[in-house]
């Protein structure tokens, strides 16, 4: 599983960079946010793809083979650990807001240039 998470991550790295080489701000901005989400990615695939009890002392007594299992051990259950989720769940609240900031910056531009091409907005007509 972790292999298929791998090259998934791969993946959206890879296309997120070749649109952030693109001359298009929409581009440019579909690729940092799909960098976000790759490393978003990375961050729950780091926390071990596992399975588990969700992470709440208490309730039903399910005991699972802690054998190879991972997460966090308490009285022979197995818990998945809670600290990349949090870690994801605070950066998809960031990445969101980022993106939204920077799509509304995008549009504003091409509202006042009437272009979204990097290199006409430099402002430099000869190199």
């Amino acid at each position: 599983m972790e292999l298929l998470a791998a090259l998934v991550i791969g993946l959206l790295l890879g296309v997120g960079t070749y649109l952030l080489m693109e001359r298009n701000m929409i581009r440019i901005v579909l690729g940092t946010m799909l960098i976000n989400y790759a490393t978003n990615f990375m961050l729950l695939t780091s926390g071990r793809l596992k399975t588990g009890r969700a992470p709440f002392l208490g309730g039903s007594e399910v005991q699972v083979a802690a054998e190879g299992s991972g997460g966090i051990i308490v009285d022979g259950i197995s818990y998945v650990d809670p600290v990349p989720q949090a870690l994801i769940l605070t950066s998809i609240v960031i990445g969101l807001a980022t993106t939204a900031f920077a799509f509304v910056l995008s549009y504003r531009t091409v509202q006042e240039c009437d272009t979204d091409d990097l290199l006409l907005l430099r402002g430099v007509e000869h190199e």
